[in-house]
């Protein structure tokens, strides 16, 4: 019997992700919570010379340098109104932290991985390219967002 309960757990485990949600321009998006290392309130950023537009500069985060981005402008979207400060979701890759910056970051939930559905066709191209898939919750459709992807600045 134990056996049993702990092949539906770890079923159970496998057919849901745990998902960070946050709101890019009034959008409801979401990224892995495996992908996420911290999550800031507004950050003082230092520019940094000739980076891409997407990379809104840099910050400290407990003596490491982070670079900033932009989602706005990576998912080709007009700036934030005057006064908007962002929040930042630090992640990693290869060893680098980076730190996405967006309007609001909001819950964790659960979420069925069998309920991520491919992308519409009438999602927007940059949107498509940087999105892994949508989830519908309730009156709300959440833009899955591939990190790897956001972080692939070339």
């Amino acid at each position: 019997m134990r056996s049993d309960m702990a092949v539906e757990t770890q079923a159970k485990s496998v057919a849901e992700e745990t998902v960070l949600t946050l709101t890019v321009a009034e959008q409801a998006c979401g990224i892995s919570v495996l992908s996420v290392r911290d999550v800031l309130g507004p950050q003082a950023l230092t520019r940094i010379p000739l980076a891409p537009s997407e990379v809104a500069g840099s910050l400290n985060l407990r003596g490491r340098i982070v670079t900033a981005i932009d989602l706005r402008r990576r998912l080709g979207l007009p700036p934030a109104g005057e006064g908007m400060r962002p929040m930042s979701i630090v992640v990693e890759q290869g060893g680098e932290l980076y730190s996405l910056l967006a309007d609001q970051v909001g819950d964790v939930i659960p979420m069925p991985t069998d309920s991520i559905l491919p992308n519409p066709p009438t999602l927007d191209a940059h949107w498509q390219a940087l999105s892994r898939g949508v989830h519908r919750q309730e009156e709300n459709l959440i833009v899955m967002l591939d990190v790897d992807r956001v972080l692939a600045l070339g």
